[in-house]
C-alpha cells in the first residue's frame, strides 16, 4: 500500500496470509506487537500503549489481524519493542478485492507514536496495488493518560465504518444517464483545477473513460 510506504521500514519480518493469524503466529514474526511493557531506555514520562490490548479489543469487535511486520533492528534488547504494523479485516473480507481495513502502527522504544488507520481498500490490478481513502486517521503520543484516548478512537473509527458502508451501498445504486455524468465529471474537473481562470488538462469523457473492465458502468 503507497501510503504506508513512507512510514514504515522496508527493512522488516512481514507474515500475510488469506485467513486469519493467529497469537503464534503474530509472535514468530513481529513479538513486539504483544510487548507488556515499554523499552528500559524510555523514561518515565513515556506511556507504554499496548497494541495487543487494541488488537483483542477489535478482535472481539469482529476485525481479524491478516498481515503484520515489524522493523528489523541490530540491537537485540529492542527486538521485542521495536516499531510494529497490524493490518486487520473482518474475516470474510481478507480475501476481497474491496473492503473496510484498519491499521495499527506503534512501538514500545520510541521509534513512532501510537497510530489507526482506517479505509476502504481494494484491488486494483493483478499485481497487487491497492488503492482507497483513509477516512480516519489517529495519532497518539506516548505521554499523560492515554489510554482512554486510544479506547475512543478505535470506537470513532468502528462506528465512522457504518456511514461508509452506507453512503458506498446507496452510490453503487444510483444509476447516473449521459447528461448527469457529463455534469458530474465538469463539477469534479472544477473543484480539482480552477477552470474559470484556465482549461483543465484533461475534458469531461476523458476523466469519465474507464480504463479498467471493472470501472465500467453507469452508477454514482
Amino acid at each position: 500500500m503507497t501510503f504506508l510506504s513512507s512510514r514504515f521500514s522496508r527493512n522488516r519480518s512481514e507474515l500475510r496470509l488469506n485467513e486469519p493469524l493467529s497469537d503464534d503466529q503474530i509472535l514468530k514474526v513481529a513479538p513486539s506487537i504483544f510487548a507488556v511493557a515499554k523499552h528500559e531506555s524510555r523514561s518515565n514520562r513515556y506511556t507504554h500503549i499496548p497494541t495487543g490490548e487494541v488488537l483483542r479489543g477489535l478482535r472481539q469487535e469482529g476485525f481479524s489481524p491478516f498481515m503484520v511486520c515489524q522493523t528489523r533492528t541490530r540491537d537485540e534488547s529492542k527486538r521485542e519493542h521495536t516499531k510494529h504494523m497490524v493490518r486487520l479485516r473482518h474475516a470474510s473480507q481478507i480475501g476481497a478485492g474491496e473492503a473496510n481495513e484498519i491499521i495499527l502502527l506503534n512501538s514500545h522504544d520510541g521509534a513512532s507514536s501510537y497510530q489507526m488507520l482506517a479505509g476502504v481498500f481494494r484491488l486494483v490490478c493483478a499485481n497487487g496495488m491497492v488503492c482507497g481513502d483513509v477516512q480516519g486517521d489517529i495519532r497518539v503520543r506516548h505521554s499523560g493518560e492515554v489510554l482512554d484516548n486510544v479506547i475512543e478512537g478505535a470506537f470513532t473509527v468502528l462506528k465512522g465504518f457504518e456511514t461508509v458502508d452506507s453512503q458506498r451501498g446507496a452510490m453503487k445504486g444510483l444509476v447516473l444517464n449521459a447528461g448527469e455524468q457529463a455534469a458530474f465529471a465538469n463539477a469534479a474537473l472544477a473543484l480539482k483545477y480552477d477552470t474559470e481562470l484556465t482549461p483543465a488538462p484533461v475534458t469531461e469523457d476523458q476523466l469519465l473513460r474507464a480504463r479498467r473492465a471493472a470501472d465500467q458502468g453507469s452508477d454514482l
